[in-house]
């Protein structure tokens, strides 16, 4: 059974939940997104799989998921880079937000996400369970292209962008 940090608005550990039950009660938790960039400055995008239980098959930052009981923010991000893009890389914090959408399904992500950096150049191994696909891609582009299809998108990683804008 996942797990879940549960925090206060400003992130200090208040108790731990079943994750099903964290989205099913919107209760506020810890989170991360990570994204990767190349040296061309460009970002590593994932779309999400298909039977994911929110957000199936939209695009989004690298990886994100959750922290366990136990563990930091930095060392689940390295875990989750290797489970779902098949490489670790140097990680490092950059922002942080809360963040509170609820799903057509229900469940409502109520997060405090910390944003984290990272810098690879080769191709991923995705895990195919977690990852459908993956691209780099311009982030001019990207803001462009969020700006006119945002509905491909997640909508943690919307809000991410336009907070690391100023930042890339």
């Amino acid at each position: 059974m996942e797990r879940v940090i549960l925090v206060d608005k400003d992130d200090t550990p208040i108790g731990v939940e079943e994750k099903l039950k964290a989205h099913e009660l919107a209760l506020l938790h810890r989170a991360f997104s990570v994204f990767i960039f190349n040296d061309k400055g460009e970002l590593m995008l994932q779309r999400r799989a298909l039977h994911k239980y929110h957000s199936p098959g939209l695009w989004t930052n690298t990886c994100c998921s959750h922290p366990r009981p136990g563990e930091t923010t930095l060392e689940a991000a390295h875990r989750r880079l290797m489970e779902e893009m098949g490489f670790d890389c140097d990680l490092e914090w950059k922002l942080s937000f809360i963040y509170k959408a609820p799903f057509d399904n229900g469940l409502t992500e109520h997060e405090f996400d910390h944003v984290i950096f990272g810098y690879h150049n080769d191709d991923p191994v995705i895990n195919t369970e977690e990852v459908a696909e993956w691209k780099w891609i311009d982030m001019k582009e990207l803001f462009s292209d969020v700006k006119k299809y945002p509905e491909n998108y997640t909508v943690w990683f919307k809000i991410a962008l336009e907070k690391i804008e100023n930042n890339v």
